[in-house]
Formats: C-alpha cells, sequence, structure tokens
C-alpha cells in the first residue's frame, strides 16, 4: 500500500454525560482538570488507547495490523519478532550490522509494515534485557494533542454502596460497604490531531487505508469502550482539512480557528450536547484546503 500523498489536519469534539472520561491516578482518579480554569483535560495517551482497541478489536490481528502497545504483551517478546523474521539471534546483532549495515533499516520497516500503532503515532522500541533487542525509533506521521473542555466542568463524588462484603470479618459487623466515583454531570471535549504525509512516506508508509481506519477509529471512538465509569460518551464532530499537497497549505492553528464551538443562547449550565452549536467559518478556508464533516 502506498503512503499517503497529502497533509491532514483534524479537530473532534466527544462530550461525556454523567462519567468520568480520563480518570487521574495521582488524584484518587478524579477527573482530569486544568486547576487555573477549571477546563476538563483528556490526555492524548487516552485517546491513542482508544483507536489501538478499536483496531484490534475490527482486525482482530489481520496482517498489518497488530498492536504493538497493549495489555499483556512484554515489548520485548514483540521486538524478538523482527529478529526471528530475518534468523537474528540477538546475542549476535552487533556482528549482522557490521556485515549488513542495511539490517536496522529492514527491521524497522519489518515493525512499521507488522503494526498499525507504530505505522500511525510511531514507537521507541528497544529493551534491554540479557542483549539489547534494537528495532529502532520511530516518530509517527499521526499526531494527537490533549482533549480540553469547551467550558469548565464540575467534578461531583458520589457516594455508593454494596451489599457484598470483602471478608468474613467484616461481614460479622455490618451489613454494606461504601464507596465513591467520580462523575462530571456534562462536558464537551475537543481534541486536536495532525497527520503528515512527509513522514508517511519517508519513514512508516501510514497508507490512504490506514488513514480511512484511524478516521473510522475515532468516530466510533467510544462504541465498543462503554463502561458505567465513563458514563454515555460519544463522538459529536469530526471536521477533517485536507491540503491538496504533502507540505500543506496553511499553518494547523489557523485551520483550527476556523472552528468554534459556543453554547447556544439562553443556556447557562449545559446538560447536553444540543445545548451547543459547533461553527465552521469556510469562508476563510485557505486556497489548497478542502473540509470534510465526518460525523
Amino acid at each position: 500500500m502506498a503512503a499517503i500523498q497529502n497533509r491532514y489536519d483534524f479537530v473532534f469534539f466527544y462530550d461525556v454525560e454523567n462519567g468520568n472520561p480520563n480518570g487521574d491516578p495521582d488524584a484518587g482518579n478524579m477527573p482530569r482538570l486544568d486547576p487555573e480554569t477549571g477546563h476538563g483535560i483528556v490526555t492524548d495517551v487516552c485517546i491513542k488507547r482508544k483507536i489501538r482497541n478499536y483496531v484490534e478489536t475490527v482486525k482482530e490481528g489481520a496482517p498489518g495490523y497488530g498492536i504493538y502497545i497493549q495489555e499483556n504483551a512484554p515489548l520485548n517478546a514483540l521486538d524478538r519478532s523482527a529478529y526471528e523474521h530475518y534468523g537474528i539471534d540477538e546475542k549476535t546483532i552487533k556482528d549482522v550490522k557490521k556485515q549488513t549495515p542495511e539490517i536496522d533499516l529492514k527491521i524497522r520497516d519489518f515493525m512499521c509494515q507488522k503494526f498499525f500503532d507504530i505505522r500511525t503515532f510511531g514507537a521507541v522500541m528497544t529493551t534491554f534485557v540479557k542483549a539489547a533487542l534494537n528495532c529502532g525509533q520511530v516518530r509517527g506521521p499521526v499526531q494527537i494533542g490533549f482533549g480540553r473542555s469547551v467550558d469548565p466542568v464540575v467534578p461531583q463524588e458520589v457516594t455508593i454502596t454494596r451489599v457484598a462484603i470483602t471478608t468474613e470479618a467484616d461481614f460479622e459487623r455490618k451489613g454494606t460497604e461504601m464507596g465513591r466515583k467520580h462523575i462530571i454531570p456534562y462536558g464537551l471535549y475537543r481534541t486536536e490531531g495532525y497527520v503528515s504525509a512527509n513522514l508517511a512516506r519517508k519513514t512508516t508508509g501510514f497508507s490512504q487505508e490506514d488513514l480511512a481506519l484511524l478516521f473510522d477509529a475515532i468516530v466510533n471512538l467510544f462504541e465498543h469502550d462503554h463502561s458505567a465509569a465513563r458514563g454515555k460518551m460519544a463522538v459529536r464532530e469530526l471536521i477533517v482539512f485536507k491540503h491538496d499537497c504533502e507540505l500543506g497549505n496553511a499553518p494547523a492553528h489557523k485551520l483550527f480557528d476556523l472552528v468554534m464551538a459556543k453554547r447556544k443562547e439562553g443556556v447557562v449550565n449545559a446538560r447536553s450536547y444540543g445545548d451547543y452549536e459547533i461553527e465552521i467559518d469556510e469562508a476563510k478556508l485557505p486556497q489548497g484546503v478542502s473540509l470534510s464533516r465526518m460525523v
């Protein structure tokens, strides 16, 4: 599959109702907040994890769509798969490199071809066990920023009870146990991303098929990730800017400034997506850039 030939920038909006979109383990799993403004935050790592999970679900290990960063899979075992493909013993890799200098590039390309998330987001593929397993370092063509809520959010701590008791000793003296859940009554979040055709061509081979899968994963980001902790979450808008060349026709921040989300007139406390409107100033779209609304 040939690498993409056009640069893309994209922005998407998603909301949460009575849930925790991204808990902070350093704050008792409270929803992440900007302490100065009260705006909610969702990390890039959280978004990329859900994209990986979606690809893993729909592709089910199909060739070329493996996932490198995954649960219950040590990275050194995945790195070793490239060495095994070329019949290399990691203990003698230094000698192999002296005899075949291009082996580093072959190993890196093998990992890009095998794993979708390396081809997309890049990876540092070096682990140290008895010998160094080094599959290189890849800068991915797709980069995703932190999500941020359109308005400040107000986290709430909800006390819950359960009738199942943990231990026999506790069972003798109490009938219920207490717990807590952290939720946001409602929040609309915005995340921005970038796709570099230049890096796709020169490094990972990220293709048009990969791009379509990426956007499909974003549209369905929460459809296979529902849980009581996250509440009702859905992607409401995916807006994609396509440049007509590899390096782009306009700075990404100027394109993102064309997209605005605001509360409808008269709405004081937003409690649904219907309380907002998304506006795009298409009249200011630069020459050589087209726009698509994919949701």
